[in-house]
């Protein structure tokens, strides 16, 4: 189980520490203000560990690590990205921006899937009453093996068996996922394989280069490197993909190579933006050019996500429609079968 802050708490916490902040409040009284805006207690008491680290003099996002778990990777590092730009406010909008987005997203996410995933939680649990009431019928040595059809599970027991196969494996497969996705190492074998699915992986590049480029505009603006505003916008992106090519891009910008030249190599970024990132190379306004398409990727991502949670709405339509067929053949085979033992 995630012990991260909900999205909710998060989204309402950065807006309210962007709002003190872009007032001129001190930090530590804007996050001892924006402690007692949100509900949610771990959050409370977290804020206030930060603001006795920071007063000892630690970084903000030095004194966030400290916290575990509790703030996502993601914040944490758009947040230590900022520290040393001086536009803490305006991430912290961002970032709540973002919150909010997925939280609506994942509303819609879920109200699209509700109906289906009930109906395949029903034929489950349909089928797991009739291994019960078969066991309850009984075994007649003359007449037709009823438990033919449930793969020869009975009573209580069958049932606990089938539920453990159908709603374990589900309950299994989502642990490794969630287990997987928050190893660094998982997620540079993963979200690879993520972006060459379809409509996954449109949505997580859309997203992933939305953040990047704000990431981008924001460290040129504070006069970072080259190569270290690369590397903390690739990290930004929180996608392993992306961060795999931080080497090779740095590499390439250090042998001087044009940026569009290095993200070309990556094979990660998409014709149209190489193209502008180019052009915008010859006036000297690649930051600004970045700034702009940040918000065009980010509406491609969303309209990417909608498109995906249609997809998987028709793929539990279709698992419950394959569970359906697959048990009225197997009765259809089973009466055939108990017709030809009586002729």
């Amino acid at each position: 189980m995630s012990t991260t802050l909900s999205l909710k708490t998060l989204a309402n916490a950065c807006r309210s520490l962007s709002t003190l902040l872009e007032s001129g409040v001190e930090v530590r009284k804007s996050f001892k203000v924006a402690s007692s805006k949100v509900s949610d207690a771990r959050c409370r008491a977290a804020f206030a560990e930060i603001n006795v680290q920071i007063t000892a003099g630690h970084e903000i996002s030095a004194a966030m690590r400290e916290q575990g778990q509790t703030f996502p990777e993601l914040m944490i590092d758009m947040i230590e990205m900022s520290e040393g730009t001086g536009s803490l406010p305006e991430v912290l909008t961002h970032l709540a921006d973002h919150y909010e987005n997925h939280l609506r997203l994942r509303r819609e996410f879920v109200s699209s899937i509700a109906w289906p995933m009930f109906q395949l939680v029903a034929a489950v649990l349909i089928i797991a009453l009739l291994i019960v009431v078969f066991g309850m019928i009984g075994d007649d040595p003359n007449g037709p093996n009823m438990k033919q059809l449930v793969f020869g599970l009975s009573g209580v027991s069958g049932a606990v068996i089938w539920l453990a196969c159908t709603f374990g494996t589900a309950a299994s497969v989502w642990i490794a996922y969630q287990v997987s996705i928050r190893k660094f190492a998982a997620k540079r074998i993963l979200d690879p394989l993520w972006l060459r699915v379809p409509v996954l992986g449109t949505c997580l590049r859309s997203f992933a280069i939305a953040r990047f480029s704000w990431a981008y505009y924001l460290t040129q603006q504070s006069g970072m490197p080259v190569d270290r505003s690369l590397t903390a916008s690739l990290k930004a992106t929180n996608n392993g993909a992306f961060q795999n090519s931080t080497p090779l891009v740095c590499a390439g910008i250090r042998e001087g190579e044009d940026l569009s030249v290095v993200l070309e190599a990556s094979q990660l970024f998409p014709e149209d933006y190489l193209h502008m990132v180019s052009v915008a190379e010859t006036s000297g306004t690649v930051p600004e050019m970045l700034n702009r398409l940040s918000p065009q990727f980010e509406d491609q991502a969303r309209r990417s996500l909608k498109a995906l949670t249609a997809v998987v709405s028709w793929l539990v339509w279709g698992a419950v429609a394959t569970f359906i067929v697959f048990f009225i053949f197997r009765f259809f085979m089973w009466y055939v079968g108990m017709i030809r033992e009586l002729t």
